[in-house]
């Protein structure tokens, strides 16, 4: 199961009778996944027939055939990711939390982590691609607004960023508005923004 803090935690399963063992700990909000997010380490139940702790959870695991089950949590970065195994023995999972289950959970939160990184970096990508062809346009209007105010670069992008704000458009769409009419019939408006 994923978290990145929000309502939203999803969640992959190798068999079906497992989807219903983590639906019925998050409906309520009772068992080893919400204990392991809570405390950060690993929670175990050696045999859950002999189990007290989150009768919902215990019940259902029973009836599915479980008797023993460990969830371990791996935080990095904001996202938290636990990694549960259920086993149809008791006792048989007292290693998990050292062995194969610990590399392939820091596998995968590494994963998830470095894919989020990768996502961000492509959408700052994206919105620097968007300014810098966006970046003419701006440049030609603050030249305009410069010429009609007789001010400098600095000022006239602070003319436009304050349209911008003033009108909630975007600062390229103000800037297209000011080339396109070379800034005629503004004067008066650029003047009153100016001060």
């Amino acid at each position: 199961m994923v978290s990145e803090g929000g309502p939203e935690r999803p969640a992959a399963v190798t068999h079906p009778d497992l989807a219903a063992l983590v639906s019925v700990q998050l409906r309520s909000g009772d068992g080893p996944i919400p204990a392991a997010l809570e405390r950060g380490e690993p929670v175990d139940s050696a045999d859950l027939l002999r189990e007290e702790r989150w009768p919902a959870y215990r019940a259902l695991a029973l009836d599915s055939g479980v008797r023993s089950s460990v969830t371990i949590p791996f935080r990095r970065s904001g996202l938290t990711v636990t990694l549960s195994l259920y086993s149809f023995r008791p006792g048989a999972l007292e290693d998990a939390p050292h062995g194969p289950a610990r590399a392939l959970g820091d596998l995968a939160v590494t994963c998830l982590v470095r894919d989020r990184s990768y996502r961000a970096a492509l959408t700052e990508l994206d919105q620097l691609g968007a300014a810098l062809r966006t970046r003419p346009v701006v440049d030609q209007a603050c030249g305009i607004v410069m010429h009609v105010l007789g001010c400098d670069a600095d000022a006239a992008f602070g003319v436009l960023r304050r349209v911008s704000q003033a009108t909630q458009r975007k600062l390229s769409d103000v800037a297209s508005a000011v080339v396109d009419t070379r800034g005629r019939g503004l004067e008066r408006e650029l003047v009153s923004l100016s001060d």
